[in-house]
């Protein structure tokens, strides 16, 4: 199994412990590892929908620690928060990171766009590592949101 395979099924895995336990939203997980593809951070969405994993994953690393880093997320960071919270997207693109490997596509109006706001901030993104398995994973959110 690839790197990028290892660590998008360690996303999965996360994702999957919170299953059920964060209300409306999607469980999603997330790894960061630094330039040199040492894991900087983990994290899954928490109890009841938030915070989000991303900004979890982030949480307590130094200033520009994920710099040049790449970010492994099983569903698109979100391009705007119900919240006035900064979303997913813009904290990754704020934190410095160079790549972000994406799962699946989030069809939320709210969480679609969020790959373009990475691309259009300079970074590399990557989409359909383990896309089947995150498919199948989020099969019921993705009928709620098409209902």
């Amino acid at each position: 199994m690839s790197a990028h395979a290892l660590n998008m099924q360690r996303a999965l895995e996360l994702a999957k412990l919170q299953s059920g336990r964060t209300g409306q939203n999607p469980s999603v997980g997330c790894v960061i590892l630094d330039r040199d593809g040492q894991r900087l951070g983990e994290a899954a969405t928490g109890d009841g929908g938030r915070p989000h994993a991303e900004q979890l994953a982030l949480t307590n690393m130094p200033v520009g620690a994920a710099s040049g880093g790449t970010a492994y997320v099983t569903l698109e960071p979100c391009r705007q928060r119900s919240t006035k919270e900064a979303s997913c997207s813009q904290r990754l693109v704020d934190a410095g990171i160079a790549r972000v490997v994406i799962a699946t596509r989030d069809p939320h109006p709210l969480g679609s766009g969020g790959i373009a706001r990475l691309r259009e901030a300079g970074i590399q993104v990557d989409l359909g590592i383990l896309g089947e398995e995150a498919d199948l994973f989020y099969a019921d959110f993705f009928a709620s949101v098409s209902s």
